[in-house]
């Protein structure tokens, strides 16, 4: 494969430190200054990465960076982090190589960074899938918990780690994640008590403080103030850059992606609250009768609070603050605590607490992600644990002895591995193996490990010895094993060259690490060692109600009292790196060593002495002289004939043999000396690095002699090119002037002969208009006298016709004068005989007058009387008929007036012609009606007997008469189709709602009523839903209500009744069933439908009977009636009441 780019190319300073020349502390710190102040903050010592922390954001971890160095090889481009993560990543997945990556560095340096970095790295580059994307979104959001309860704010740093972490994620056979496993080592748990000035607590106290709700903190009866706790430092309460509410949220975040359930995050919360209220717990003394002080809570409010919080009695735990039994055999002794002896325990209390919290949610994570496949996992571990601390002013205590420890051993197995990396290549490439020498620091390890005389059994021993144990009784005992130690310093020795240096105070002892001497002061390793936490306390919370109390303090289960003391601290740590180191020997170790610039936590400051410290203790100047104790620099043989082949004549441009054949032609043609390297199977091994410099200069020298004649060519063809397109150019330009002066004649000669045309043209035209204007006067002639004669001939005509008319007028003149005299000589004869004729009639009219007087006479005195009463009588009625002329009342049917009685004699006539007289204008009503007027008078008629007094909406419908097609189904276009599929006549077309059984809820629907048959359609389409004979009606009900609601019920069996009776609601409720009533009887020819009126009835629905019931009191929105879905077997209707 052809390689485009190299570690050495565009190279600042030495990007591997193997290739440094020369090589000294002084040269090494430089090299780092130098890539530093160019932001190049990696560099190698062979497969070994320098990172060096910047203190800001660099754009060197994009994404585009990450696709740059994937399946790249390490060397190939400038140094990085992500060739480190590739190269372990590859052999992993390419050759089955469990893989480790080991980050170490002091605090402030980045090693947390950098293990984030490599973890997304693998995530950027592995599978893809739901499955693995939620695998690796576990595995990276496991970090900001663990930093949240395992880092704090030093001095040194904003994000200290104040654990060792050691990650094994477990790859398939593909390379795709599959879950993980983390452990971690010695939580710096003393921090959760006391913090030294410029620090802080572990930062989820903060965070919680600072970003929970107040609900959430008045559940866990917290304060926001930090003042309030005494376990809370002040000085450094607030850090600039972090802000503890928004990381609060990123911590919830993560653990609920990670998979804690929300109960166990309240569980984890209550807990940390609780860590707060027992640093607030104080104590006073109390003296007894026997003369012992006893201590006493001062202020049990915090106490209350926090056993409430953990479910705990509080006089159990008071007690257990104020006394302590101790158990030996089969007898029980209970001492007081005394004031300093109850602070002691309330300390080591909340120390276990917190410690044993941490290792739960360690444990709880790993339950989330751990791989659930049971076959074989590759594995890539991932080590973060805290480098050499080496305080100047003598404070290092038990942890720096600890953590120093641990670096001891990994320093030995970084050693160890290495040469064993270095002895396998050269076996593996066919080369001499020559011993390497270099200082082998096992004897610092089993200055401090070994099992009879090492530090920490003699601390265990003196831990465990009964009688007085102190801090002093301890150091004597390390004066007598450990004097004659090489490495071992103390001023008491009995080493006689120590007892004049007065360096050492008296409670201290020097140790010669591989990185340098290390002053410890011995006060606090016995207690500290000791860890005690008093039975009595492990049995109070083990009694405690809170859900994790049981899991965290197992020992305090009364059953299971185990009287054995419990492992120290340096025994359990001792038990887990020994652990650590066979794993890590199972192994192909990948190093990351992190340096810190500065102290002041700042960008582009480089402190040279803060860095060679850094460079002593992480022992690189070591690493880099084991490096290149063999050979200095080693490459594959193509990627090396390919940089260096133009160094001689016969492998430029192209080699065409075997790549090894290549590079010894080349290197014989350079005169290279032969001890300056070695052929290998498969690579190159250069000796000296100023062989390898030598190379470099000679390929640059001929890059340049290159890079002229690569110029030189180009230019002649840039000249070429430029006279080419000159010469086209002036052959297009020439052809554009061409056509331009062609089409410049064309122009002009077409314009010329387009003067010529005009001119013809115009002639011509003149010439035949003369000719059109000549024809046109003569026809023009012509006419004129044509319309003359034709004039002349009219007149002649019409006074003939005159003429005529006058002699026939004179003729029917005469004839009309005739006419009239003849007609009045008739009609005087005429008005004389009626003359006549009248006379006669009244002449014998007085004739006859005088006879009937003259035959009166004679019988009116004997009849006198009772004449005069019948003329009386004849008169009062004569009066009577007269006077009702004038009184009788209008003709409309309803009004029910009628003129007083005037006489008694009167009452049966006047009741008569009341009646007579009703009966009349009735009669003259009815003549004036149509039939479609009487039906539905009579329909009216019909429904007053159905409904009237029975239901409450009949009095509003009297008024509104019956329109019968309310949707004008036969004129409506919508309703085309609708209408062909009803073939009888329609009559009664209305929009109902049907009422669904599920809700209660109305769908609109198309009412349509023949004479055989009802229809439901749908309101938009017009499809027919339903169609069911009037036969298959059984009855209707409805309630006695102001409501629209009818159920219509059928015939059960029959096909209709398949889906069940029909339940609606219509805005014309008295008009359908009315009409319904009378067509059923008309069509069924039986007896009427039954009509049921009630408050309550049942509806069949398919298989089920609900009930319908109806209520008064108005719905929440509007005035009309609304049904709702009660149960499976009711639905309630709510009818407004009525006004």
């Amino acid at each position: 494969m052809e390689v485009k780019t190299s570690l050495l190319d565009n190279m600042i300073g030495v990007g591997d430190m193997v290739l440094l020349e020369p090589l000294n502390e002084d040269s090494f710190i430089e090299n780092l200054r130098k890539r530093f102040d160019h932001n190049e903050i990696y560099t190698y010592i062979g497969s070994v990465v320098i990172s060096m922390n910047p203190y800001r954001s660099l754009p060197i971890f994009t994404p585009e960076k990450v696709e740059e160095y994937r399946n790249r090889n390490f060397y190939e481009l400038s140094p990085h982090i992500y060739a480190l993560a590739d190269e372990a990543y590859r052999s992993l997945r390419d050759q089955d190589k469990d893989q480790c990556i080991l980050i170490t560095g002091e605090s402030g340096a980045g090693k947390t960074e950098a293990s984030k970095l490599v973890m997304s790295y693998v995530a950027a580059v592995c599978g893809r899938g739901q499955e693995v994307n939620k695998v690796k979104e576990q595995l990276l959001q496991s970090n900001p918990v663990l930093e949240a309860f395992g880092n704090a704010k030093t001095v040194r740093n904003d994000n200290s780690s104040r654990f060792g972490k050691y990650m094994d994620i477990e790859f398939d056979f593909k390379g795709d994640p599959l879950g993980g496993v983390i452990s971690n080592y010695l939580l710096e748990k003393s921090r959760v008590c006391k913090q030294p000035r410029g620090e802080r607590n572990f930062h989820i106290f903060y965070q919680l403080l600072s970003g929970a709700s107040g609900d959430t903190l008045t559940k866990l009866k917290l304060d926001r103030d930090f003042s309030k706790y005494n376990y809370l430092s002040l000085d450094s309460a607030t850090v600039n850059g972090l802000d503890d509410a928004a990381s609060f949220r990123t911590v919830r975040n993560a653990m609920q992606i990670v998979g804690f359930m929300e109960d166990e995050v309240q569980l984890v919360l209550e807990l940390v609250a609780a860590v707060l209220k027992l640093g607030n717990i104080e104590f006073k003394p109390e003296s007894r009768v026997n003369g012992f002080d006893e201590s006493r809570v001062k202020d049990k409010n915090d106490l209350k609070e926090m056993c409430e919080l953990l479910g705990i009695e509080q006089s159990v735990l008071e007690r257990a603050f104020s006394y302590r039994t101790v158990e030996a055999k089969m007898e029980k002794v209970s001492t007081t605590l005394n004031v300093a002896q109850a602070y002691y325990a309330r300390d080591a209390l909340a120390k276990n607490l917190y410690s044993r919290l941490f290792s739960w949610l360690v444990t709880r994570i790993n339950e989330s992600i751990k791989a659930q496949a049971k076959t074989r996992h590759k594995v890539m571990g991932v080590l973060d644990i805290y480098g050499f601390e080496i305080f100047e002013d003598g404070d290092n205590s038990f942890e720096q002895f600890i953590i120093n420890y641990c670096n001891e051993k990994l320093q030995q197995i970084f050693i160890e591995l290495t040469l064993r990396e270095e002895q396998e290549e050269y076996v593996r490439e066919g080369i001499e193996w020559t011993n390497i020498e270099y200082f082998n620091n096992a004897i610092i390890c089993d200055l401090i490990e070994n099992n009879q005389n090492g530090i920490l059994a003699m601390l265990d021993e003196e831990c465990l010895r009964p009688g007085t144990v102190t801090d002093d009784t301890f150091l004597d005992k390390l004066n007598t094993i450990c004097a004659e130690h090489q490495h071992f310093e103390s001023r008491l020795s009995k080493n006689s060259k120590f007892l004049t240096d007065h360096s050492l105070p008296h409670s201290c002892f020097r140790i010669q690490h591989y990185a340098g001497k290390v002053l410890y002061r011995v006060e606090g390793f016995v207690d500290k060692n000791n860890d005690l936490l008093y039975r009595d306390l492990s049995q109070a919370m083990y009694k405690a109600t809170h859900s994790l109390m049981r899991q965290l303090f197992p020992e305090g289960n009364p059953a299971k009292v185990n009287l054995k003391r419990p492992p120290t601290a340096g025994f359990q740590f001792k038990a887990s790196v020994g652990g650590l180191m066979r794993n890590l020997q199972t192994k192909n170790p990948n190093y990351i060593r992190c340096i810190k610039p500065n102290d002041k936590k700042a960008a582009h400051i480089f402190t040279d002495s803060l860095v060679c410290h850094q460079v002593r203790y992480l022992g690189l100047m070591e690493n880099v002289r084991v490096r290149r104790a063999g050979y200095a620099f080693r490459q594959p043989y193509e990627p090396c004939l390919e940089r260096y082949k133009m160094l001689c004549k016969q492998t430029w441009p192209h080699w065409r043999g075997p790549a090894r054949d290549g590079v010894e032609v080349l290197l014989t043609d350079c005169s290279v000396p032969a001890e300056e390297f070695a052929y290998g199977r498969s690579k190159i091994f250069i000796r000296n690095p100023r062989t390898l410099f030598t190379l470099e200069e000679r390929r640059r020298a001929c890059l340049e002699d290159l890079a002229t004649l690569i110029q030189k060519i180009y230019r002649g063809w840039k000249c070429r090119t430029h006279f080419l397109l000159l010469k086209k150019s002036q052959v297009v330009v020439a052809a554009w002037y061409r056509r331009y002066a062609q089409q410049k004649k064309y122009v002009k000669i077409k314009s010329a002969t387009l003067v010529m045309q005009s001119f013809t043209r115009g002639w011509k035209a003149r010439k035949i208009l003369r000719q059109l204007k000549y024809e046109k006067r003569c026809k023009e002639a012509v006419t004129t006298i044509a319309a003359y004669w034709h004039g002349t001939q009219a007149r002649r005509e019409l006074r003939f016709l005159k003429k005529e008319a006058r002699e026939k007028h004179a003729v029917s003149v005469i004839w009309a004068g005739w006419q009239g005299t003849k007609a009045r000589r008739e009609l005087r004869c005429l008005k004389e005989e009626a003359r006549r004729k009248h006379a006669v009639a009244v002449i014998w009219a007085y004739w006859r007058g005088l006879q009937v007087r003259r035959e009166y006479r004679k019988f009116f005195r004997a009849n006198a009387g009772k004449k005069i009463y019948c003329f009386i009588i004849q008169r009062i009625m004569q009066k009577y008929f007269l006077g009702l002329k004038t009184t009788v009342p209008s003709m409309s049917p309803i009004d029910n007036t009628w003129s007083a009685q005037p006489y008694s004699f009167l009452e049966g006539a006047h009741t008569e012609l009341r009646r007579i007289f009703h009966l009349w204008r009735c009669k003259k009503h009815r003549g004036q009606f149509t039939e479609e007027k009487k039906a539905v008078y009579e329909e009216k008629l019909e429904a007053s007997e159905i409904f009237k007094n029975k239901k409450a909406l009949y009095p509003s419908s009297v008024s509104q008469p019956f329109k019968g097609d309310y949707l004008e189904i036969h004129k409506n276009p919508k309703y085309q189709k609708l209408n062909s599929a009803v073939e009888e006549k329609v009559l009664l077309a209305d929009v109902v709602n049907k009422i669904n059984r599920a809700n209660g809820k109305g769908s609109p629907r198309l009412f349509l009523l023949t004479k055989n048959n009802f229809v439901l359609a749908d309101q938009k389409t017009g499809q027919v839903k339903a169609s069911v004979p009037l036969p298959d009606l059984t009855s209707v009900s409805v309630s006695t209500q102001s409501d629209g609601f009818f159920a219509l019920k059928l015939k059960e069996g029959s096909a209709s009744a398949a889906k069940g009776d029909f339940l609606l609601n219509s805005e014309h409720l008295i008009e359908i069933i009315t009409k319904l009533h009378r067509t059923w009887t008309t069509a069924a020819d039986k007896d009427q439908i039954n009509i049921d009126i009630s408050d309550e009835f049942l509806v069949q629905f398919k298989q089920d009977k609900v009930c319908v019931k109806f209520i008064q009191g108005g719905p929440k929105n509007g005035t009309s009636a609304a049904c709702k879905r009660k149960n499976n077997r009711l639905l309630e209707v709510s009818v407004p009441s009525s006004p």
